[in-house]
């Protein structure tokens, strides 16, 4: 501290002065000719300074690094210390995410890998301590964490974990659960990531009074709406799959921004690699008409001061020195990026040593030639309808195709297999069902994402290449798969927990092109991301109708269903 005073005073030479830039500040609400002088990593002060380096941003805005505050770094595929990298070269100065994936996969042992591996990377990863392993009773997962187990991990990972990440058991809230009241407990006075989606009224003023204190999975104007007005933090999600932010965006005004973030939730490691991270969803906003200082509060100092991240999120003395140089303010053109006082280009991205392993993690039994047979009964057959842009699914009623007593896809009136295998203990289980909005009319694809439990999900046309798609997730560790007529097209292996790949992100965007590619030569259309979109089928937390390995579930009724009936 005596060093940084003597430095502010002007005692001392600052270590970096970056002189003659147009600051974007964040505190003041307004854009101001600026010399930034830092010291040991620290904002130290504005004005002309002695300094060791001085950089000449001649007249280029500098603007704060940015601040996720909602993202499951398991969904970019990428190795986190690779997501980093890539996400400071798009802005990006510190990430709040979930491990919730990890930990349905590989329990505390997961999470302890991503905390362990992260250490000490220019980029700081915090993460919220998962509230749902597993999610629901609906399925069955890797791992299950308990009250105590969050208690425990919130005293020895202080200064990493933050809070509780998102209460997706909003039923288990409304009802007084115990085991869900005493996980909120055991968070204390620390955040509480909410997950309500389509609460209103009455059940969401329980849902808020309960602990959860922000929301990202708001999809219509109205909702967010009544969320902002019970003074939850507002979360506007613009991912690979969840796009919410122009729907989102109409209520952001001077008075309540402070109370909105922009994050990313789920996004791709293709999408990361070219559109960007937080950058690409301050464009997009900028855009839409959003004022271009108001996008970039909403993506720095709103979420930095949500989670109680002190002296990080904008330019000012006293604060670490992350911030960025733009060429241009609108498009927000990066020119240059700082962390920690260093440029980008000096910092080193190798992973910390571990001693936690989150491999070998997929099993899968039962995989025998009859194990899709769907036998029919009476009635018509329930089919979960995908959404385009959207994570939630309707619930629809169609005559099914049958052949020798066994319903079948339907290419023809866009009505897919669905399968969902537990990957986890090898027991054999499985959930059979159907889908629409895939586009699938021959082959099969499937993989090991498929949220939250992350069992190995297959759909497909043809019952013997479903069956393929299976045997070689299973074979391999994990990953996505495309197969057409008994033959593999693309394979795209993810040995970390059958979720990640330790490749290089540019070689993993490109193993994903192929893979969509071949995807799209079955038939899935350009408007969607087949495999996001395919992972989220599984997910018994969002409406309308899911997938799992124990069957069908209407999460409306919280409860499985038949399919036919």
């Amino acid at each position: 501290m005596r060093n940084l005073l003597a430095a502010s005073r002007g005692l001392e030479p600052v270590d970096l002065l970056i002189r003659d830039c147009r600051l974007v500040n964040v505190l003041s609400g307004e854009i101001h000719a600026a010399d930034v002088a830092v010291k040991d990593g620290v904002v130290v002060g504005f004005g002309p300074r002695e300094a060791l380096e001085t950089v000449d941003a001649a007249g280029r805005f500098l603007c704060p690094g940015l601040v996720e505050g909602h993202i499951h770094i398991e969904s970019t595929l990428l190795h986190p210390a690779r997501f980093a990298r890539v996400a400071a070269e798009h802005g990006t100065a510190a990430v709040v995410c979930d491990p919730h994936e990890l930990a349905n996969v590989r329990g505390l042992e997961g999470i302890r890998w991503l905390l362990d591996v992260t250490r000490g990377l220019p980029l700081d990863i915090f993460c919220m301590m998962p509230s749902c392993v597993p999610a629901t009773h609906l399925e069955t997962s890797g791992a299950a964490i308990a009250a105590e187990d969050i208690r425990m991990m919130l005293e020895e990972f202080s200064e990493r974990i933050l809070g509780l990440a998102e209460m997706m058991n909003y039923p288990g809230v409304l009802h007084g659960a115990p085991d869900v009241l005493a996980k909120l407990a055991a968070s204390g006075s620390r955040p509480v990531d909410g997950h309500a989606p389509g609460l209103s009224g009455r059940d969401l003023d329980a849902y808020i009074l309960s602990g959860p204190s922000s929301d990202h999975e708001a999809c219509l104007l109205e909702e967010g709406r009544e969320k902002l007005r019970k003074g939850v933090h507002l979360m506007i999600r613009e991912g690979s799959s969840e796009k919410n932010l122009r729907d989102l965006l109409p209520l952001v005004n001077g008075f309540n921004s402070q109370n909105c973030s922009l994050v990313t939730d789920d996004r791709h490691c293709d999408d990361l690699v070219r559109e960007g991270h937080l950058d690409h969803s301050v464009r997009l906003a900028v855009a839409e008409g959003l004022d271009p200082l108001r996008a970039i509060q909403m993506a720095s100092i709103n979420t930095a001061r949500h989670f109680g991240l002190r002296r990080r999120g904008a330019v000012a003395p006293g604060y670490r020195a992350d911030f960025l140089l733009l060429d241009e303010l609108s498009s927000f053109a990066i020119h240059r990026v700082f962390l920690g006082g260093k440029p980008l280009e000096k910092h080193a991205w190798e992973p910390a040593p571990t001693r936690y392993r989150v491999d070998g993690s997929v099993r899968v039994g039962g995989l025998e030639p009859d194990c899709l047979d769907m036998p029919a009964g009476e009635g018509r057959a329930r089919v979960i309808a995908t959404v385009p842009g959207q994570i939630v699914t309707t619930a629809e009623l169609v005559v099914p195709k049958i052949e020798n007593g066994l319903i079948q896809a339907d290419p023809e009136h866009d009505v897919a297999r669905l399968a969902v295998f537990e990957r986890h203990a090898g027991s054999g289980r499985r959930g059979l069902g159907l889908v629409r909005g895939l586009g699938v009319r021959q082959g099969a694809l499937g993989g090991t994402v498929a949220h939250d439990s992350h069992n190995l999900i297959v759909a497909g046309a043809s019952g013997s290449d479903m069956l393929l798609v299976a045997r070689t997730l299973a074979e391999c560790g994990g990953g996505f798969a495309v197969v057409l007529e008994g033959r593999v097209l693309e394979l795209l292996p993810l040995t970390l927990a059958g979720l990640m790949s330790d490749g290089e992100p540019e070689e993993v965007a490109a193993a994903l092109d192929r893979l969509n590619a071949a995807a799209r030569s079955l038939g899935c259309p350009e408007n969607i991301n087949p495999f996001m979109q395919l992972s989220f089928l599984a997910l018994p937390v969002i409406p309308e109708l899911r997938l799992t390995d124990r069957g069908l579930v209407d999460v409306g009724l919280f409860d499985l269903v038949p399919l036919q009936g």
